[in-house]
């Protein structure tokens, strides 16, 4: 394919991912252009074409939240309910730090080298770690998908904000009973051990509290 004709194909799936925004314009602050050049790599923007073409989602709107690692998007579906797009810096080299939390994880005995095929391994490592959490009633968001370095989840919160974290909210001692007792769980269920539980990755609801940020849980198998 030309560089015309790909430049072409790339625009064009640009304007269909964002083209139906509800909002009409990107979130306050959303650089288009650097998100498209430093997150919407092609692969990216071809996954995200994918999931569009397969009905997981219909467009996507602006960013949530934004971390050295990842992005999350507030996308919507056919039904018009509101999805989390996570996706994973494929570009960045901090990844390199997380090895520690894949290596030895009888799951994914097998990564190919690369930063690239690290990011993807962290990205499965995370949807896998949320199914088996969903799988146990553990209060989690709802792994929807997963490709590449996009994961598709249940969106907390509404209208494209998300729900406040336990660090910007008032804390009780419910609050704190409910974190033992999900730590419990984790492990006792979901085999799993949360490598980063704290109150910047637990969303606090009308619901109860419902933790995210699952990359670095580990099975309790991992040396």
């Amino acid at each position: 394919m030309s560089e015309d004709l790909d430049k072409k194909l790339m625009d064009k799936i640009d304007r269909k991912l964002l083209a139906k925004s509800k909002r009409g314009k990107l979130s306050d602050g959303f650089d288009k252009n650097k998100v498209v050049n430093e997150v919407l790599d092609r692969s990216t923007v071809m996954t995200l074409y994918k999931m569009i073409t397969s009905h997981i989602i219909s467009y996507v709107n602006g960013v949530v939240s934004a971390g050295k690692e990842s992005l999350v998007f507030w996308a919507v579906n056919e039904s018009g309910k509101d999805v989390a797009l996570k996706i994973y810096l494929v570009s960045t080299t901090s990844f390199k730090k997380r090895l520690q939390y894949i290596q030895g994880d009888p799951r994914f005995s097998k990564i190919k080298g690369g930063t690239k095929n690290l990011v993807y391994a962290w990205a499965k490592k995370e949807f896998r770690n949320l199914s088996q959490c969903y799988e146990n009633n553990l209060p989690v968001p709802n792994p929807i998908y997963i490709s590449n370095n996009v994961l598709a989840m249940e969106f907390i919160g509404t209208e494209g904000r998300s729900a406040s974290r336990l660090v910007e909210s008032e804390v009780d001692e419910e609050d704190y009973k409910s974190c033992v007792d999900i730590l419990k769980q984790l492990y006792k269920k979901a085999k799993l051990i949360h490598g980063d539980f704290s109150e910047y990755n637990i969303f606090k609801t009308e619901n109860g509290l419902v933790v995210f940020d699952m990359g670095s849980a580990v099975d309790i198998r991992h040396p």
